[in-house]
C-alpha cells in the first residue's frame, strides 16, 4: 500500500535490483526512500523484546536495562543535577516500581543501586542509598496507575524539550521522525511548581491519556511505553523532535514575511506512523543505543 500522496515515479539510484515499473504506475512507499519495488518486498525479521517465565530472572533483567537507561540519559545530556527519573512496573509486583535513588550520579548508576517503591510510595527494597525523589513517585505513580498497558515511564529537564515546552503549544509534524507522535503527543499547559502534591501527578496522567508522550509546559518531557527501551527512545527522538522544530521556526522567523515550515500532509504522517510510531519500532530503535553503554559498561552497570 502506498501513502495517500505518493504518486511519483521510482527514482533509479543504482541499487543492484533494477526497477522495473513503468512511468505510469506509482511508487511504493518504503521505511527509506530510494529502493525499488522488489527491494522493499523483501520482508526484515525484527527481534522482539525478550519473554520470561521467571518473573524474579525478568526483574533482574529488567533493572539492569533500566540503568543502562540511565547512563544513556546522562551521556546524552538529560541529567539535570538531582532532577529526572525513570520507573519500571516491577515484574514481580505490578503496583510497585523501580527508580534510581535521590542523589546518586546517572552515569555511575548501578542495577543495584535502584530502590523499589510500593504504591504508598514507602521504599521496600533497594540499593544502599533509599532516598526517593518526591516528585517521582506522584507523577510516576499516577501514570503507572492510570496506564496499566505501559512498564515504563521516562522525564527529565531535557534542555531543548523543556525549551520548547516553555511555548505551551503542539509539536508541529514537520519531519519524518515527528511522525512518531502523530496524535500521539499531549500537551500539560499547567504548572504550579514542583510536583509534591497527588492531584498535579493525577493531572498529568490525565494530560496524558492513551499517549506516548507529553509535553509538560514549563516543565520538560514525559514519555512512556512497553519497554524500557521504547520509552527511552521516544524521548531521545522526542528531545531531537523539539530541536527540530526550535530550528526550523527560528529559520522561519529569520526570513520574515509569515513563513511557517512545510507540515506533512495528515494522510502521509498518519500512514508513516505506522512504521515508526508502534511500540516495536520504538523498542527496535533503541537497540543500538542500549547495545553501545552494555558495550561501554561492560558488567559495571549490573552490581
Amino acid at each position: 500500500m502506498a501513502p495517500p500522496s505518493a504518486t511519483h515515479d521510482v527514482v533509479d539510484t543504482g541499487a543492484s535490483i533494477p526497477s522495473t515499473k513503468t512511468p505510469s504506475q506509482p511508487a511504493t512507499a518504503t521505511h527509506e526512500p530510494g529502493l525499488t519495488e522488489k527491494q522493499a518486498a523483501v520482508k526484515m525479521q525484527i527481534p522482539s523484546p525478550p519473554t520470561f517465565e521467571d518473573k524474579l530472572k525478568e526483574r533482574e533483567y529488567q533493572k539492569g536495562r533500566l540503568a543502562l537507561a540511565f547512563r544513556i540519559f546522562a551521556k546524552l545530556g538529560f541529567d539535570e543535577g538531582v532532577a529526572g527519573h525513570i520507573t519500571l512496573r516491577d515484574p514481580v509486583e505490578p503496583t510497585s516500581f523501580w527508580v534510581n535513588p535521590f542523589g546518586v550520579a546517572w552515569p555511575l548508576l548501578k542495577a543495584s543501586d535502584l530502590i523499589l517503591v510500593n504504591a504508598d510510595g514507602q521504599v521496600v527494597d533497594g540499593g544502599p542509598c533509599r532516598l526517593l525523589n518526591t516528585a517521582a513517585y506522584m507523577i510516576h505513580h499516577a501514570v503507572h496507575t492510570a496506564r496499566p498497558d505501559i512498564n515504563c515511564v521516562a522525564h527529565s529537564h531535557s534542555i531543548y524539550g523543556r525549551t520548547f515546552c516553555s511555548l505551551g503549544r503542539p509539536l508541529q509534524t514537520i519531519t519524518q521522525d515527528s511522525c512518531s507522535f502523530h496524535n500521539d503527543l499531549a500537551v500539560y499547559n499547567s504548572f504550579r511548581g514542583i510536583v509534591l502534591a497527588a492531584d498535579e501527578g493525577l493531572a498529568i496522567a490525565a494530560a496524558l491519556g492513551q499517549k506516548k508522550a507529553a509535553l509538560l509546559q514549563n516543565h520538560g518531557l514525559l514519555t512512556c511505553g512497553k519497554t524500557i527501551e521504547s520509552a527511552v527512545f521516544w524521548f531521545m527522538s522526542l528531545e531531537k523532535c523539539c530541536h527540530a522544530q526550535l530550528m526550523a521556526d527560528a529559520a522561519c522567523a529569520g526570513r520574515g514575511m509569515g513563513e511557517r515550515p512545510v507540515e506533512i500532509a495528515e494522510e502521509d504522517a498518519a500512514y508513516t506512523y505506522q512504521t515508526v510510531g508502534t511500540e516495536r519500532a520504538g523498542w527496535f530503535s533503541a537497540k543500538p543505543a542500549f547495545d553501545l553503554m552494555e558495550h561501554e559498561s561492560g558488567v559495571d552497570y549490573k552490581w
